[in-house]
């Protein structure tokens, strides 16, 4: 078990060379070089129901960058992505990329917020058919591309292909493109999840553009933009409707509505204490361990924020 020793990193307020542009997201600290490259600080912040809960989660960021750098790695060969370096453990440096306005997620299970719709009736999600009679943690027979919009603020809404098309949010030879690597992705996510034991539930992926080619940004296959089931026991469960052991983010949000909190308006974010934020921390080290089969070392935090700058200077400083 990790130890509460030292501060997690909640916020960053950096002045770096030729710095043009910085943007505070749910979770990363993103600062813009120029106009080709962009730092992307993976602080220990989390949310859940698109609100920022007020307390970080120790290592977390740390977790999350080097999971998702890995991951950059393993997919490089389907789609050119963003990265260029990882200075710092909390740290990527990549390449500047025009954002598509929307998020490709991908579901091979009826999960999460998929089945809270079906449950109330819902027969399609985002424009895509579901067949009755489906049970919860059921796998689809095909994986299923739910797309939402990319909101800056608030709630990212669904979306159907169709819909994208029509507002001209995506051209339609770039959204077949889309579609076509979120496959492939997911496909090789899957495979690299089954050789650790564990099931690709479901996932979001981020593209951009530079110039006419289409690059992977952001993170992925991380337990923040991810659910992982166990395949161990998974079709025991199922046939016995109990919920399945998982990996991602998922428990925060039912232990928020656990405590009457969903992001609506008027409810408040229940008090998170030292002791349940390093549980948390604990369980994104259980995933972290087990989708990179290596073992953790957390970096040391006594000094974080200056550490973190450092590093990024230094690799500036490089180019």
């Amino acid at each position: 078990m990790l130890t509460m020793k030292n501060q997690a990193l909640v916020r960053t307020d950096f002045s770096l060379p030729n710095q043009t542009a910085v943007y505070h997201g749910k979770v990363r600290d993103v600062y813009t070089i120029g106009h080709e490259l962009l730092v992307m600080i993976a602080t220990d912040r989390i949310s859940a129901f698109d609100v920022v809960l007020p307390k970080g989660i120790p290592y977390k960021g740390q977790m999350l960058n080097q999971i998702a750098a890995i991951f950059l790695d393993a997919t490089a060969d389907i789609v050119p992505n963003w990265k260029l370096a990882t200075p710092d453990p909390m740290v990527t440096v990549g390449y500047y990329c025009k954002p598509f306005p929307v998020e490709m997620i991908i579901r091979g299970y009826l999960t999460g917020s998929s089945w809270r719709s079906y449950q109330k009736g819902a027969r399609q999600i985002c424009g895509v058919p579901v067949a009755d009679g489906m049970k919860e943690h059921q796998r689809f027979d095909k994986p299923i591309i739910t797309p939402t919009t990319k909101a800056t603020e608030g709630h990212d809404e669904d979306i159907s292909r169709d819909e994208i098309i029509r507002q001209g949010l995506v051209s339609e030879s770039d959204y077949t493109q889309l579609e076509q690597i979120t496959l492939k992705l997911f496909e090789r996510g899957s495979q690299m999840a089954a050789e650790r034991g564990l099931i690709l539930v479901d996932t979001k992926y981020e593209f951009g553009k530079i110039g006419d080619q289409i690059y992977l940004i952001d993170e992925i296959h991380t337990p923040d933009s991810s659910r992982y089931f166990y395949q161990e026991g998974y079709e025991d469960r199922f046939a016995a409707g109990e919920q399945q052991r998982q990996l991602s983010k998922e428990f925060v949000r039912e232990w928020l509505m656990a405590n009457g909190f969903q992001g609506k308006e008027g409810q408040q974010v229940p008090l998170m204490t030292e002791e349940y934020a390093m549980s948390v921390s604990d369980r994104y080290r259980e995933l972290f361990e087990h989708i990179t089969g290596t073992t953790f070392e957390p970096a040391d935090t006594t000094h974080v924020l200056s550490r973190v700058e450092n590093n990024i200077l230094n690799y500036l400083n490089t180019l």
